[in-house]
């Protein structure tokens, strides 16, 4: 009798992706508090003790309903079309597929669900950066929902899609290097058979997936937060660059260690969770 495999179904990395969001919130959200300084005035461990000092524990949680949202929009677009057609071509071919063809089918699901997961991308980063802005000038919105209807009606359906090009091209960046790479990180530690297809193997592809995708990402996201956050100073995307540039070319990397602090621990969690999603709720097939 064939031994059967299983395979994610089509919402697992949505899942995942909540998961690993509840656990690294509020690194995410110190990750945005450092890249919106106009000056580097606060290091990751300053801009914490800042956070909570000024409103509380629960402040570095702030946000999270964006986050969620953000995950079951973003991630679990790109997870839906990248693991689908990728098993669905695997079917046809002999051994495993090439990075070549990871990497196009990661930078196309990455395009679609950065764009996708736009409108609550920019309200997660509002609602995480509110705190930070005069009570006069804060949005106060009272959950991910409210955010998406209140930009909706206040500023237009296109204010939504606010720096969409851009999140779509760092969302095309980020699946390169978490999806793609961890399936040629995974297949390579496999291939040297010292370690089996286990918890400590999808820790160890899912930390090279995370390092791969923070270098990759980190000036595209820096630029995205910029936009998203911005009340009309920018006019567009090159210009925001250009600002961005006066700063120094370090500008475009603000952050760099607390995003790889927040991204790493997160593709880490993201792909153990779906590991085992998978492993227990998965479609049987042959193998």
């Amino acid at each position: 009798m064939a031994a059967e495999a299983r395979v994610s179904r089509w919402y697992f990395g949505g899942l995942a992706s909540c998961g690993a969001a509840c656990c690294t919130h509020p690194l995410d959200l110190l990750k945005v508090h450092l890249q919106t300084q106009q000056e580097v005035r606060l290091r990751m461990t300053g801009m914490a003790l800042r956070v909570v000092r000024s409103d509380g524990v629960l402040a570095l949680y702030n946000g999270l309903s964006a986050s969620l949202c953000r995950q079951m929009t973003y991630s679990l677009t790109r997870f839906a079309i990248y693991e689908t057609v990728r098993d669905r071509v695997a079917k046809g071919s002999q051994g495993p597929l090439p990075f070549h063809t990871k990497v196009l089918l990661g930078s196309v699901s990455g395009l679609t669900g950065g764009f996708v997961g736009a409108p609550a991308d920019l309200v997660n980063v509002r609602m995480q950066n509110d705190m930070k802005l005069p009570l006069a000038q804060r949005r106060n919105y009272a959950h991910a929902l409210d955010g998406l209807y209140r930009v909706a009606r206040e500023e237009g359906l296109k204010r939504l899609f606010s720096g969409a090009t851009m999140a779509s091209s760092r969302g095309a960046l980020v699946t390169v290097g978490q999806l793609s790479c961890y399936d040629q990180a995974k297949q390579l530690v496999l291939s040297t058979g010292y370690l089996s297809d286990n918890i400590f193997t999808h820790f160890v592809a899912s930390f090279i997936a995370g390092g791969c995708a923070t270098f990759l990402c980190q000036p595209l996201d820096v630029l995205k937060t910029r936009l998203m956050n911005a009340k009309g100073e920018y006019q567009g995307v090159l210009h925001c660059a250009v600002e961005t540039a006066k700063l120094g070319p370090l500008a475009f990397y603000k952050g760099l260690f607390p995003a790889g602090i927040r991204l790493i621990p997160h593709t880490v969690l993201t792909f153990v969770f779906l590991e085992q999603l998978r492993r227990h709720f998965g479609v049987k097939v042959p193998s």
